[in-house]
């Protein structure tokens, strides 16, 4: 049975809060993994361990909705599996070159091109709070991803020259998580489109499963082993597909279904902060104060953004009920 977007069974707020808190794991478990694996074997076994245990809920309770998925509405998931697909290999393959912090911050731009491209794509326009809320959390990141070069002396910001962003291992892992969050952008808009018609469980098992399959194809390409790493490695695989996969990413996508493409983007700005501080805790990367700074401008950003979305989805609902 498909979902109805206007009756949600828990507040889409709590549950993108979980959702935050799930992904914000999801860099850490890499980092462990990246000792022993390389990154698109990270990625290959993160999506296809992720449909692995989606394979029975989905064949048993959802098997007619999923033969009802057909036509565009297919093809719109199969495009959706492949943004995935590519977000998460150049995403992951950036934190070997940089640090969390700032590849999480950089993939986290997604909501700028979201909110570009949401009037076009998916009609779906901006309301002033959102934009209000957008432009105080990507201010929030620019913050957050100039810290690591940046510092404040003497009571001014003190910077580099241009030329050293450009330079070396981080310039590659900065532009790597950029291109992750193009892909990230492409992903969102398509689930806005889907995920109003279709029920959360099909969604995600074609997506995942496409987003899988690609990632094999890439990771045998590219002559990766999908075999002979160290148990400990497995683990974090199976933590990988089980936390912010399942439990994160599949929290994103069941709020897709009442809330704006803009709206959700924006909230995935909350997980630098999530991986700031289990960076800190679990692999000694120390924020400071600017990476602070920007993440309280991320969250007023987010808090701006939900008052203005819970007011309209409360509109929506009387005007449905009265109607």
């Amino acid at each position: 049975m498909r979902e109805s977007s206007n009756k949600p069974f828990l507040p889409p707020i709590l549950v993108i809060i979980f959702g935050i808190l799930a992904v914000s794991t999801g860099s850490i478990f890499v980092r462990y993994a990246q000792v022993f694996a390389p990154s698109i074997v990270i990625a290959a076994y993160r999506l296809g361990l992720a449909t692995l245990f989606l394979t029975p809920i989905a064949l048993i309770r959802h098997r007619s909705e999923l033969a009802e998925i057909q036509g565009n509405e297919r093809r719109l998931a199969i495009g959706s599996g492949i943004f995935l697909a590519l977000h998460f290999a150049t995403w992951i393959t950036s934190l070997e070159f940089t640090t969390v912090v700032s590849s999480v911050v950089l993939v986290s731009t997604a909501p700028l091109w979201v909110a570009l491209l949401s009037p076009i794509t998916i009609k779906e326009p901006l309301t002033k709070p959102v934009l209000i809320g957008m432009g105080l959390a990507f201010l929030g990141v620019i913050v957050v991803g100039t810290s690591d070069v940046c510092s404040v002396q003497d009571g001014g910001l003190v910077c580099p020259p241009f030329n050293e962003f450009i330079r070396g291992d981080a310039f590659i892992g900065d532009l790597l998580a950029l291109v992750g969050a193009w892909m990230a952008a492409g992903y969102l808009l398509i689930g806005r489109r889907l995920r109003v018609g279709i029920s959360l469980v099909p969604y995600i098992f074609i997506v995942y499963g496409i987003a899988a399959v690609v990632l094999i194809i890439i990771m045998f390409a590219s002559g990766q082993s999908a075999f002979g790493y160290p148990p400990q490695t497995y683990l974090w695989f199976v933590l990988l597909a089980l936390v912010p996969q399942l439990f994160g990413h599949s929290s994103f996508n069941w709020a897709l279904g009442y809330l704006s493409a803009a709206f959700v983007s924006i909230t995935l700005l909350g997980e630098p902060i999530g991986s700031a501080v289990l960076a800190y805790i679990l692999l000694d990367e120390t924020p400071t104060l600017l990476k602070i700074f920007g993440a309280i401008l991320i969250l007023a950003g987010i808090y701006i953004a939900s008052r203005g979305e819970t007011k309209d989805q409360a509109a929506d609902i009387e005007n449905n009920l009265a109607n």
